[in-house]
Parts: C-alpha cells; sequence; structure tokens
C-alpha cells in the first residue's frame, strides 16, 4: 500500500511541477529545467506528467523534449515487461527473495 501512495503522490508532484512551469512560461519568469521535469517523469511521475502536457498543452511542440520523455517512457515499458517476464510480482518469487 505504501508504494501505492508514494506512486500517487510522485505522480501530483509531476502534474503540480509541470503545470507551474507552464505558469512561469506564461508569466516570463524564471522556468524549472528540463532535467527537473524529466527527473520526475524517470523516477515514475510519467502518468502526470503526461496528463500535464496534455492538458496545459506544455512542451508538447518541443521534439527534443518529446523525445527524451518518450525515450523515458520506453525504458520504462521495457523494465516492467522485463520484470513481468521474469515473474518478479510473483508472490512466491517476493518470498522466496526474502
Amino acid at each position: 500500500m505504501t508504494l501505492l501512495y508514494s506512486f500517487l503522490t510522485l505522480n501530483i508532484l509531476a502534474f503540480m511541477i509541470t503545470a507551474y512551469d507552464k505558469r512561469l512560461a506564461i508569466t516570463h519568469k524564471k522556468r524549472i529545467s528540463e532535467e527537473t521535469l524529466l527527473t520526475f517523469t524517470a523516477v515514475g511521475g510519467t502518468i502526470g506528467s503526461a496528463l500535464a502536457m496534455y492538458i496545459f498543452n506544455h512542451k508538447t511542440s518541443k521534439k527534443y523534449y518529446l523525445f527524451k520523455f518518450f525515450r523515458i517512457v520506453f525504458i520504462q515499458i521495457l523494465i516492467i515487461g522485463v520484470l513481468f517476464y521474469f515473474d518478479v510480482f510473483n508472490e512466491d518469487y517476493i518470498i522466496k527473495s526474502k
């Protein structure tokens, strides 16, 4: 359950940071770096970041940013695929590894 709450919190934070960066862009103030935005995406805030990008139309025309974003998404999908392939989420596997 802690993992679920961490995941939700991280995605809410990623959403808020991306939305805040859009606000800063509109008001021509100092922005949040792309590195920070992509770091939140990489550590698990992919859904929140993508949702904010879609809702606020933020960074959607920046091809280099989108390339980095989708590269992170692709790597995350590969990692999840490998974990499922090796049945890491199986209850017996978790018990044996402890």
